[in-house]
């Protein structure tokens, strides 16, 4: 440290230190550690592995080599970060069900598509792949960009050449600050013969450029199910995803049996968490039409799912499995890479195929740039000797008798200084090899080379046309046989049955329990004595329902909203249960009005406590919203008192004024929501009870615990909205019917 600024001290505002020191933090992950280059689709780890196995000669046609050499290589040499970090990712490289296309070559335990690790480094080999050579390809001829590396000891790429379309190829995935970057795998070939029809028309638009290649292709298959515009939306933007799921088939047996076989499972789904998912909602009894479910997986993936009953449709059953489990996933599509300028951001599919191309234009020119140095530099060696090829004898004269033999062979015979350099560096062995037309053969081959080169060089033209050349000739390579054949293939999304909610559930009669105090729950079967029921101190037994895991429930509030339960998703067992102001949003000031099972097709009569009231149909009673469903518009002091089934021609009211009033149903509105009508006058008070029930039959009320009832009602029949008379002898004290 310079003297002047030892012991120096310089106060700094703690939140500007931060925010400093954490913006450094942030860059240095973006830039160097998560998102992709753009033009080789590779993160800086993954860049360095390969390149660090090209320096020791791993080439798909050498042999393996121990993957802690090379993990030890890149550590020491370029990447100075855990042993541990470096050979997952070399590991991620060369799994055929992680990387559609794997740049590195296993030899030993690299893991499984079950989630099971690979082995450690020392017991594992590797080389590289085709795939990784034509990513190289050019390297060593001044084709990119070199740069020191940390230690300064030794250098290496900025970027890949990046024959290879990697990039959406291989797909990538990464996390940094404030940012990630998800992108599927593709088919090279249909990614290459995009590329094609981009240098062939600029202008191509999106959706021509989905025509050569029309979405991802996952390495372990699977049918991708999205609508063709959200696909295109998604690769306008950058931004978006794409379902894939399960490849099945149903398998039949003798006496008309049979099981759906799963052979393709979504991409990046372990089989053995998904098989163990798939058990334990089978436990749960949350897949009620699945019986059992086996891995006869060898190589090939075999997950053999059997139905509860033959009767089931696979179709059904295969919905249920891919709306409860990961037989359907969706995998995100966030195409934010490093530009070429080594900015983050997030590209269109045009965008990224460009930057690719301009790579490989650049990539091009200096290529052709270097050939034609190393050209210019041969020419002028073979010039030279053409010059010396008659007088050899004077040659070695000068070199046997001269101290300085160079400056006199440059005035003998007219030579530059690097022509005279390399007679001078000849062998003598080499001299019987001089001979005249073995010499011109190659002059007028480079000659012509470097005519050629020149030719490139100063036409765009044909330079697209050999970068078109090498894009068809990488299609013929990777684009068929057994790697680059399709293997996602695209299916209708409304190819698989549609089910109800309820076909997720296990059906079996229980009992709703609502206590005076709004704690519910549920319990197996009929309650067979309601005095067994136990409650928290101080509270009781206000409703019973009897119902089915499959029902839905309306919960009429006091507040005029219906709300839905589903009784499956009920508390059970013997505890007390929970409070439904936690499934519905009700305040402390709402209560209870009426629990019910709406039954299709039926109508309800809703009513205020102030006396107007509607008819509803059950179906506007269910609302998908924990905040529910307004139903009855309340003035304010007014409640919602009753929600009844209108089961009946006529209407009977009594208000707390104790005059009873009995009407015809007809004259009652049906709406689907509103304040509704009177239904009896009041000149103070409001509705005590009401009733629906057929005349013919009579009007019934209980006294104690007898029923009685009354058909001769013709001194209570009136219209609505009338205020009624004092009822029949015998009506109870209480003012209700029941």
């Amino acid at each position: 440290m310079p003297d002047d600024l030892s012991g120096k001290i310089e106060d700094t505002k703690l939140a500007d230190a931060l925010s400093e020191r954490y913006l450094a933090y942030a860059l240095s992950t973006i830039m160097s550690r998560s998102l992709p280059d753009v033009r080789d689709g590779l993160k800086p780890v993954h860049r360095r592995l390969i390149y660090a196995m090209h320096q020791l000669r791993l080439d798909p046609t050498a042999g393996f080599k121990k993957c802690a050499r090379v993990v030890g290589d890149v550590i020491g040499k370029y990447h100075p970060h855990g042993d541990a970090s470096v050979y997952d990712a070399l590991v991620r490289l060369a799994q055929d069900f992680a990387a559609r296309f794997p740049l590195i070559e296993g030899q030993g335990n690299f893991g499984n598509i079950d989630g099971d690790n690979a082995a450690a480094m020392r017991y594992t080999e590797s080389r590289l792949t085709e795939v990784a050579k034509a990513l190289l390809a050019g390297i060593d001829e001044d084709a990119v960009d070199f740069r020191p590396t940390y230690d300064g000891e030794e250098s290496e790429p900025v970027v890949l050449p990046g024959g290879f379309p990697n990039l959406l190829a291989n797909g990538a995935a990464g996390i940094a600050v404030g940012m990630a970057t998800s992108i599927p795998p593709h088919n090279a070939g249909e990614v290459c013969a995009a590329a094609i029809a981009l240098i062939h028309n600029p202008e191509a638009s999106t959706a021509e450029l989905l025509r050569h290649m029309p979405g991802p292709d996952f390495p372990t298959g699977g049918i991708i199910v999205e609508e063709p515009a959200s696909m295109l939306a998604a690769y306008e933007q950058g931004r978006g995803g794409f379902r894939i799921r399960a490849k099945w088939e149903v398998e039949r047996g003798k006496h008309g049996n049979w099981v759906v076989v799963v052979t393709e499972i979504p991409y990046q789904v372990q089989k053995a968490k998904l098989i163990e998912q798939i058990a334990q909602l089978l436990e749960e009894k949350k897949l009620p039409l699945l019986g059992d479910v086996r891995d006869e997986s060898t190589e090939v993936v075999r997950l053999v799912l059997e139905p509860k009953t033959r009767a089931v449709e696979p179709e059904v059953l295969m919905a249920t499995l891919f709306r409860a489990t990961a037989l359907e996933s969706r995998f995100p599509l966030n195409m934010n890479v490093l530009t070429a300028d080594r900015t983050p951001r997030v590209l269109s599919l045009r965008e990224v195929l460009r930057s690719w191309l301009d790579h490989r234009h650049e990539v091009l020119v200096r290529r052709a740039k270097h050939r034609l140095a190393a050209i210019e530099r041969r020419l002028e060696i073979l010039d030279g000797f053409i010059k010396v090829f008659l007088n050899l004898d004077e040659v070695i004269r000068i070199i046997r008798t001269e101290d300085e033999p160079r400056p006199v062979l440059m005035k003998t015979f007219d030579l530059t200084e690097v022509q005279a350099e390399a007679i001078l560096n000849m062998r003598l062995r080499s001299l019987r090899k001089l001979e005249e037309m073995e010499i011109r053969r190659e002059h007028k081959s480079l000659s012509k080379e470097r005519k050629d080169t020149q030719a490139l060089l100063a036409s765009e033209k044909l330079r697209w046309e050999r970068i078109a050349g090498e894009l068809e000739s990488m299609r013929e390579k990777f684009g068929g046989g057994a790697l680059g054949t399709r293997r996602s293939v695209f299916g209708d999304v409304t190819a698989v049955a549609e089910v109800a909610p309820e076909a997720f559930i296990e059906r079996e009669a229980i009992t709703v329990i609502l206590s005076d105090k709004g704690w519910i729950r549920a319990v197996r079967g009929q309650v067979a004595d309601p005095a067994d029921l136990r409650f928290k101190e101080g509270d009781r037994l206000r409703l019973l329902v009897p119902c089915e895991t499959i029902d839905r429930l309306c919960l009429f509030s006091t507040n005029g909203r219906a709300y839905t339960l589903r009784a499956g998703d009920l508390p059970r067992g013997r505890g007390d249960g929970q409070p439904v102001r936690l499934l519905v949003e009700m305040t402390n000031e709402d209560d209870v009005t009426a629990l019910f099972v709406p039954r299709e097709g039926q109508r309800y009569l809703v009513a205020a406590n102030s006396g107007r009231g509607f008819l509803v149909k059950a179906e506007e009673l269910s609302a998908e919203k924990r905040t529910g469903k307004q139903i009855l518009n309340l003035r304010p002091g007014e409640e919602a008192a009753f929600c009844i089934a209108a089961e009946g021609d006529h209407v009977a009211v009594i208000g707390d004024n104790r005059k009873l009033l009995v009407f015809p149903l007809e004259q009652i509105p049906e709406l689907v929501r509103g304040a509704g009508v009177i239904l009896q006058k009041y000149k103070e008070g409001g509705l005590k009870d009401v009733k629906v029930f057929r005349l013919a039959d009579g009007l019934t009320w209980k006294l104690g615990e007898k029923v009685r009832t009354e058909t001769a009602l013709k001194d209570w029949l009136g219209e609505r909205a009338q205020v009624g008379r004092l009822p029949p002898n015998g009506f109870p004290r209480s003012g209700r019917f029941s």
